[in-house]
């Protein structure tokens, strides 16, 4: 027999007397003598004791290693010693058989189970199935299954359609790179694995689904960080025919709230609408296109009044503050927090503060005594005020100011609710920039959405003056998702494409199926896809990504669990006609 009666976490006092059959992992064990000891027995529902009582049964418990799944028959009793802290703290089995049925071959672990999250993350992950027997680390897998339950049925309740989309499809433009599938049938051509169902969902409303939704798995070829996964990850994908962006907004504040409220470690959730944020404005106040709204921290130009003071560093360049009252660190704390601040953003940071008489001391101050009564007037400033200054290139300037910014409101007392979650929108994204590498013009965000103005802007406008009505949902500083009311106009699309230097051709070369299915007459759309490892994470209060992803890979790329990636042997690279090539190394 090795069906169990009750789980290990079911039994209760009323159970008393019952003979049962429990089944799980051998926990631990606490010996007390040799004819005594209290075995703990666990399973995905939790865990419950067996007093061993004799010196027979200790020998067959003495003879099976930790981890080892075995099944108990025996009788409930009351424990005379009741655990509170467990649901099953008042019960506890006598054994009258255990029953070894997965022999657990090693005597020593790689880590203690119940302790697995203080081993090193290598070896957490090369034993990932020992390390999700913690039921701490099975706790947020569990939770991520909820909450994804959850997403599915408030996107039906909101009249959208579950449909999948191919997961082999063609490379597409989409800002990271393409994990690539040769192809055997057609030599010397390759799939990609999608960034995102963009085309398809597009594709969807053309073809006259109007609400679409799916929990979308999505694949780029990039590095690690501690809030996104290489590799794989999923998103809630939806799109909406005839929508704009107002009725995007309104899915979303109305599906997202109540499951933060309902599952996350904060009990609290922006309610609709969220605010919104434009771009510039963002960047301008907060130094951040993904600003953390529990700091109630700004940032204020300082250029007029500081860039002249003779301090080196401010001439001829962008200078911002961030003023923080109530903050007394050290000088140790400062020097900290500024040290924290340039490895985050590459750029120095400084300081000054306003003492109780109302003088500037400490960090630059000396630098802004002449110019005093302006920077006073400029900032605000008050007695007992702490400013953190940044200096640089406009745009390097407001993310180093967004930077400690975000630092400093989480070091200052007094400026940061942490027990909530903050959402807003940051809307009006410029639909162009200049690309870091290339120094070419090219699409700031989604190639596929619709210029603020549509045809007359793309006309008329300067490129970088152009809007796009493309918009990201941010919450506590994270981005979850970016959106945007797409191009369904064949024309403006390919005059959108012209800009960065691809002409129709291109268009119809590289986006067939989308560009010949907008001439057939597309409906307006809008979409969105918030991702579904951030929100987890979030809801979840945990700081890596990794923790809430059931086999996540290493910040290599690596699964090092299963060996991948991995060598292939030349018949399967003769079968889709690859030949690796060595590279030269120089002399």
């Amino acid at each position: 027999m090795q069906g169990r009666t009750h789980t290990c976490g079911e039994l209760r006092l009323g159970d008393a007397g019952k003979q049962v059959r429990i089944a799980g992992w051998y926990d631990n064990l606490r010996k007390v003598s040799k004819n005594l000891g209290f075995l703990i027995l666990r399973d995905y529902y939790g865990v419950t004791q067996v007093v061993i009582e004799t010196e027979e049964m200790m020998e067959v418990v003495n003879g099976i290693n930790y981890e080892s799944t075995i099944a108990i028959t025996g009788i409930v009793r009351e424990r005379s010693s009741k655990n509170a802290a467990l649901p099953t703290g008042e019960i506890e089995v006598v054994p009258e058989h255990i029953e070894i049925l997965g022999k657990c071959q090693y005597n020593e672990l790689p880590f203690q189970i119940n302790h697995s999250k203080d081993a090193d993350e290598n070896i957490r992950l090369k034993y990932r199935y020992l390390d999700l027997r913690n039921p701490a680390v099975k706790e947020k897998i569990t939770l991520r299954s909820k909450i994804v339950a959850e997403l599915r049925s408030s996107m039906t309740a909101h009249d959208f359609m579950e449909i999948t989309t191919p997961i082999l499809t063609c490379s597409s433009p989409e800002g990271a790179r393409d994990y690539l599938v040769p192809s055997r049938n057609h030599p010397g051509k390759f799939y990609a694995l999608p960034q995102a169902p963009q085309q398809f969902k597009q594709l969807l409303m053309a073809s006259g689904f109007d609400r679409y939704f799916q929990i979308a798995p999505c694949f780029r070829d990039e590095d690690a960080r501690a809030d996104r996964s290489p590799g794989e990850f999923y998103q809630l994908d939806m799109e909406m025919a005839f929508a704009d962006q107002e009725d995007v907004f309104a899915v979303l504040e109305d599906v997202l709230p109540p499951i933060f409220a309902k599952y996350g470690v904060y009990k609290t959730a922006s309610a609709a609408p969220f605010k919104r944020i434009s771009y510039l404005d963002a960047m301008e106040t907060y130094g951040s296109d993904k600003p953390d709204l529990r700091i109630d921290l700004t940032v204020t130009d300082a250029t007029a009044c500081m860039a002249d003071c003779g301090f080196g560093p401010f001439e001829g360049q962008t200078v911002k503050a961030i003023v923080v009252s109530g903050f007394d660190g050290t000088r140790k704390v400062i020097d900290k927090l500024c040290a924290e601040a340039e490895v985050q953003s590459g750029s120095k940071a400084y300081w000054f503060k306003v003492d109780k008489d109302g003088a500037f001391v400490g960090g630059i101050s000396k630098f802004l005594q002449e110019k005093k009564e302006a920077v006073v007037g400029a900032l605000g400033l008050k007695p007992g005020d702490f400013i953190g200054v940044t200096a640089g290139k406009k745009l390097a300037a407001q993310k180093s100011a967004g930077v400690l910014r975000r630092i400093l409101g989480a070091a200052a007392p007094g400026h940061m609710n942490k027990e909530c979650y903050e959402f807003c929108w940051i809307v009006d994204f410029p639909m162009y920039e200049i690309g870091e590498e290339s120094g070419e013009l090219e699409f700031c965000h989604n190639p596929f959405s619709m210029p603020q103005g549509g045809m007359k802007a793309l006309e008329e406008q300067e490129p970088l003056e152009i809007l796009a009505y493309q918009y990201d949902l941010v919450c506590n500083g994270v981005e979850l998702s970016s959106g945007a009311v797409r191009n369904h106009d064949p024309e403006i699309m390919v005059k959108a494409f012209q800009l960065v230097g691809l002409g129709e051709d291109d268009v119809k070369a590289k986006f067939p199926a989308m560009y010949n299915a907008f001439c057939y007459g597309a409906p307006p759309h809008a979409g969105i896809a918030p991702g579904v490892d951030r929100m987890v994470m979030l809801i979840a209060g945990e700081e890596s990504i990794r923790e809430i992803i059931p086999f996540p890979m290493n910040k290599n790329a690596q699964d090092v669990m299963m060996g991948a990636p991995a060598a292939v042997d030349q018949k399967q690279l003769d079968d889709v006609h690859i030949r690796i090539v060595e590279e030269k190394k120089d002399k």
